[in-house]
């Protein structure tokens, strides 16, 4: 369970990289993507499986459509890949920093802090990640409201980057 934890969270760090080091809106959002499993399978390793599928299933409804958005206003005719050297440069210097900050925290990392969250009790009615879904319905419903216009602004941060000066598919011809 350790070296899948290990792998999950691994594979989180190199997709965080992958987007940031990215112009390009048709990676950056295949990158997401990746970030989005990763981050799912570890809640789902930490005994937050129904939590973590809602979270994919919506996170990937709202990528969709910022993917569409964002490809058909910046569409651009040979987009930069990974391979270039300009991303690759900026993928190493960010690379170099997230294991400059894993070496800085590594002391403070222990396995047995790794336990699901149904790990601890034997005989649970209701799983962990369940109540806390209930909970967030309940108690934090201004959060939620909070967070829907906070992914409305991100929307429209999305697509103001993403416009250029050629202003994509929407300019005039």
């Amino acid at each position: 369970m350790t070296y899948m934890m290990c792998l999950l969270l691994f594979g989180l760090v190199l997709g965080l990289v992958a987007v940031a080091s990215n112009p390009s809106p048709y990676f950056a959002a295949l990158g997401l993507v990746v970030v989005a499993g990763m981050g799912c399978g570890v809640l789902v390793g930490h005994g937050g499986s129904f939590l973590s599928l809602v979270l994919f299933l919506i996170y990937l409804g709202g990528m969709l459509v910022v993917f569409a958005y964002s490809a058909a206003l910046a569409a651009e005719p040979y987009p930069e890949s990974w391979g270039s050297p300009a991303v690759m440069m900026y993928m190493a210097v960010y690379g170099v920093g997230a294991m400059f900050a894993c070496g800085l925290f590594w002391g403070g990392w222990y396995e047995a802090s790794w336990a699901s969250a149904d790990g601890v009790g034997e005989f649970f009615v209701f799983r962990g990640d369940t109540g806390g879904v209930a909970l967030m319905y309940s108690a934090g419903g201004g959060m939620l409201v909070t967070s829907a216009w906070v992914l409305l602004l991100t929307l429209f941060v999305v697509l103001e980057l993403t416009r250029g000066m050629g202003r994509g598919t929407v300019r005039a011809v």
